[in-house]
């Protein structure tokens, strides 16, 4: 396997700003383990939980949004996700998705939309593999 355009690791640092959590409507996956921790998160059960935050589309779950598109988890007021440690994978591995990373361009896409992409600390080629491996199911 050849290395990929990447392989000398790529600058990313969250700008906390939570434009990630914000903007188009969208998806946020979540599994069954995800809704566990959420739930205990948020103090409801998983039947409550699923009530008020998930919705299904076809087979699968995503939590849900607030009319504007923005994550029903952040506070927009303080710019915040309210249940951060908790927070499911697909958000723990931004922006090291397949997408992001498919090219460069793909990569500089991403960099526009997101403060932290190309800015901060360099993140090594493992731990961008690391992070891909978490999001394939």
């Amino acid at each position: 396997m050849s290395d990929p355009w990447f392989c000398d690791g790529l600058k990313f640092s969250c700008a906390g700003c939570g434009d990630c959590c914000t903007g188009a409507p969208g998806y946020v996956w979540v599994n069954k383990s995800e809704i566990e921790t959420l739930a205990a998160a948020v103090g409801v059960d998983v039947p409550e939980f699923e009530r008020r935050y998930v919705r299904k589309v076809g087979i699968r779950k995503s939590l849900v949004e607030w009319s504007n598109g923005d994550c029903v988890f952040f506070d927009g007021e303080k710019r915040v996700c309210q249940v951060y440690a908790a927070r499911p994978r697909q958000c723990r591995t931004w922006p090291f998705w397949a997408s992001n990373l498919a090219s460069p361009e793909a990569w500089q896409d991403a960099a526009e939309r997101c403060r932290g992409c190309n800015h901060g600390r360099l993140v090594p080629l493992e731990a961008i593999r690391s992070q891909l491996d978490v999001m394939r199911v």
